[in-house]
């Protein structure tokens, strides 16, 4: 008997991709079953390759703006699907208003359980200092509240289609031969503090183009590509990516790379999703908090506890007291040049 399930994800980008590997076990495991994915429409590169599966991009900014735009948006679901449970993994006021909707028309509903207590409790040290959920475990523990009980298959998760864009930009950048390692740098983050500094990754990318690696910029927004631009003009045989390519286009990109060098942040997930290796650096944060890059926790680049006790200070590195400003800082900073090469090094022998 077919069963068909809303499932509810808006954003943040790095917490959309990483449902991907859910849903995508999800229906491996379960082949009468049927999902909607309701998110922004930015996030469809996500989701495109999968049988069974629905996706809605929600106009969160317009026409489904608002208590009365998620009724309106709820009334266009229910008139084409008949769903048998909704599984919120976001759990935020824009779902909690959805799920008030749909079970005014009989529909179960299951959210997700952040762990908020636990977090907190791992930043204050109330807690003993362990390692929690991954999100993913999270997303399928409310899938179970559905009596729809999965794990996660392994990887590669998406994969992306082939992008005449992303081709372009290598043919512009003499690498349509892949003659050598093809290397992605995203040296941003969400918050600042979750940053490496960048005269040091400067270094990490003059050291690669010395070694003969093809070093790809990536990141977003008119700051961060700005300040790749300026890297590019010191670096001149680097790519810029930033600024240049869609999402989907980004993922065909990325999918190619052997490595991805990364701080805590989106593109540290989506290279994870596609099956690129991927080095990342963190700082304030800590993946103990459940937000690890699946399958390359062990090639996280950190300050260890012992050294600095303070970490973690912060659950998504968004920091106000001076003292955890400081705290984060030193974290960074007591990264080394060396570490960071020394473990792209060990990766790249190990592929």
């Amino acid at each position: 008997m077919r069963k068909k399930i809303l499932v509810i994800r808006f954003s943040a980008m790095g917490d959309v991709a990483l449902s991907a590997p859910v849903i995508s076990s999800v229906l491996k495991q379960h082949p009468t079953l049927e999902i909607v994915f309701l998110s922004r429409q930015l996030f469809k590169p996500f989701f495109e390759e999968h049988d069974r599966l629905t996706f809605i991009g929600a106009d969160l900014n317009g026409k489904h703006k608002g208590v009365l735009g998620l009724k309106k948006l709820q009334t266009e679901l229910i008139k084409t699907h008949k769903f048998d449970a909704v599984v919120d993994l976001h759990d935020v006021l824009r779902t909690k208003i959805l799920r008030f909707y749909f079970k005014t028309h009989g529909i179960r509903c299951h959210s997700i359980n952040k762990g908020r207590r636990e977090k907190k409790g791992l930043i204050n040290g109330s807690i003993p200092f362990k390692k929690l959920k991954h999100t993913t475990q999270r997303y399928l523990d409310v899938f179970k509240k559905a009596n729809v009980t999965s794990t996660i298959n392994d990887g590669p998760w998406v994969y992306p289609l082939v992008s005449d864009s992303s081709n372009a930009l290598l043919k512009e950048n003499n690498c349509q031969i892949k003659n050598n390692s093809w290397i992605g740098i995203a040296p941003f983050a969400a918050h600042p503090s979750k940053e490496w500094p960048i005269e040091k990754m400067k270094h990490v990318v003059s050291a690669l183009i010395d070694a003969g690696k093809s070093v790809f910029l990536f990141g977003g927004g008119h700051d961060e590509v700005k300040k790749l631009e300026t890297i590019k003009k010191e670096f001149s045989k680097s790519i810029l990516v930033a600024g240049q390519l869609k999402l989907d286009e980004q993922l065909s990109l990325i999918s190619r790379l052997d490595l991805m060098i990364a701080m805590d942040s989106s593109n540290m997930h989506l290279a994870t999703i596609v099956g690129t290796p991927v080095v990342s650096i963190w700082g304030p944060t800590h993946h103990y908090l459940g937000f690890g890059p699946l399958n390359n926790e062990h090639n996280i680049i950190e300050i260890s506890k012992e050294k600095l006790p303070c970490r973690p200070c912060s659950i998504f590195g968004k920091l106000k007291s001076k003292k955890h400003k400081l705290c984060a800082q030193k974290a960074m900073e007591l990264i080394s040049v060396e570490m960071v090469l020394a473990k792209i090094t060990a990766v790249s022998d190990a592929v």
